[in-house]
C-alpha cells in the first residue's frame, strides 16, 4: 500500500464525511459523520508519520485537493442526501452506510468474506426469483414479436408458408438476441459488483492490520449512532477488532454497508439469465416449431393460449414474492402482458396493410 496514496484516501474520506455531516437532517447521523471525520483526520496523520519515517517529505492537509469524481458525489450528496447515494459512496469506501439499513447493532456477517461468489441456500429463493422475472421477460418480448410479425405477415389462415418462416426466423432471432443480451448484461453487473467488493475489502483488511485501534473507535461510533451506549459499542468494538478474521466480515457489513454473501458467480448469472430467458421466450414460438402443417390461424392461436397460460402462471409464482393473492397475480399479468401483446400485433398488422 503507498502511504501517500493512502494518505489521499483519508483526505477524500475526511472531505466526503464532512460533506455528509452538513446535508444530514438528523442530529446522530451529523454527530457520526462528524466523528467519522476526526477519525479519518486521525488516520491521515498516521500515513504522514509513515512517509516521514521513510525519509520522505510529508504532505500537510493543504496539500490535498479533491478531485473530479470526489467534488461530483459531494455535489450529488448536498443536493440528494447521502441516502440515496448508498451504493455509490460504499465504492468509494465511506463508512457508515450500514445506518441507513434496519439490522440492529452488532449484526455479524452471515457469510465470510472468502466465499465471496460461491452459492449457498439463503440465495435460493434470490435464484427462483431472478428465474421467473426472466422468463417473464422473455415470455413477454418474445411473444409481442412473434405477434407482431404475424400481424403485419397475415398471421391467419391466409398466411402463406413463407410468412410461417418469418415469424419463425423473427422468434429465433428474438430469442436468442434478448437471450444474449440478458446474460451479458447480468455477468457485466455481477462482476462489476464483485470487483467493488474486493476492492474494499482488500483496502479495509489493510487498513485493519496498519491501525486497529482506530478501526475499533470507528465501529464503535456506528454502533453508537443505532441506538447502543457508548460503553456496550466500544466494549463490543474491541471484542470484534480482536479477532481479524470475524473483525474483516464485521466491518464489510458495518462499515462498509456491504454483504459479501449477496453475490453470485457472473458466469453463473449470465448463464442463469440466459437459461431464463429463453425458457420464456420459446413458449410463443413453439407452435410455430411443432405445427408446420397446422395452418398460420391454428398456430397463431395455438401462440396465444400458450402465452396466456404462461403468463397466468407466472403472475401466479410472482405472488409468492409480492404476498399478494394467487389470482390476482395471474390475472395482472395476464392483463399487461396480454395488452403488450394485442399492441404490437394490431400495429404489426396496420404496418403490414399500410406496407402493402
Amino acid at each position: 500500500m503507498n502511504p501517500r496514496e493512502s494518505w489521499t484516501r483519508e483526505m477524500e474520506s475526511v472531505f466526503i464525511y464532512r460533506a455528509i455531516a452538513a446535508s444530514e437532517p438528523a442530529s446522530e447521523h451529523r454527530a457520526l459523520f462528524g466523528r467519522l471525520a476526526e477519525q479519518a483526520e486521525k488516520q491521515a496523520e498516521i500515513w504522514v508519520r509513515t512517509i516521514r519515517e521513510a525519509g520522505q517529505p510529508a504532505p500537510v492537509p493543504a496539500d490535498f485537493a479533491p478531485n473530479t469524481r470526489a467534488r461530483l458525489v459531494v455535489a450529488l450528496v448536498r443536493r440528494f442526501g447521502a441516502r440515496h447515494l448508498r451504493a455509490v459512496l460504499a465504492a468509494m469506501k465511506v463508512r457508515g452506510m450500514s445506518i441507513y439499513g434496519s439490522s440492529a447493532p452488532g449484526h455479524p456477517l452471515h457469510r465470510p468474506v472468502s466465499e465471496i461468489g460461491k452459492r449457498h441456500r439463503s440465495a435460493a429463493g434470490s435464484n427462483l426469483r431472478a428465474l421467473v422475472f426472466g422468463a417473464n421477460d422473455g415470455l413477454v418480448s418474445n411473444a409481442s414479436l412473434i405477434l407482431g410479425v404475424a400481424g403485419a405477415t397475415g398471421g391467419g389462415a391466409a398466411a402463406t408458408s413463407s410468412d410461417s418462416r418469418a415469424v419463425v426466423i423473427s422468434g429465433l432471432a428474438g430469442l436468442l438476441a434478448g437471450a444474449f443480451s440478458m446474460a451479458a448484461g447480468e455477468y457485466v453487473s455481477v462482476r462489476s459488483q464483485r470487483e467493488m467488493f474486493e476492492q474494499q475489502i482488500e483496502a479495509e483488511r489493510a487498513e485493519l492490520a496498519q491501525y486497529p485501534q482506530a478501526e475499533a473507535e470507528e465501529l464503535s461510533l456506528i454502533y453508537q449512532a443505532r441506538g447502543m451506549a457508548a460503553d456496550d459499542a466500544n466494549r463490543m468494538a474491541a471484542n470484534i477488532v480482536a479477532n481479524p478474521a470475524f473483525a474483516l466480515d464485521t466491518l464489510a457489513r458495518e462499515e462498509l454497508g456491504l454483504d459479501p454473501g449477496a453475490l453470485g458467480s457472473p458466469f453463473g448469472a449470465a448463464g442463469s439469465s440466459f437459461v431464463a430467458f429463453a425458457i420464456g421466450a420459446v413458449i410463443p414460438l413453439g407452435p410455430f416449431l411443432v405445427m408446420r402443417g397446422a395452418g398460420g390461424a391454428a398456430m397463431l392461436r395455438a401462440a396465444v393460449g400458450l402465452t396466456a397460460v404462461a403468463l397466468f402462471g407466472i403472475g401466479a409464482t410472482t405472488s409468492l414474492f409480492t404476498g399478494r393473492g394467487t389470482l390476482r397475480g395471474g390475472l395482472r399479468m395476464l392483463l399487461i402482458g396480454g395488452a403488450a401483446a394485442a399492441t404490437t400485433f394490431l400495429i404489426g398488422r396496420w404496418l403490414g396493410v399500410a406496407v402493402n
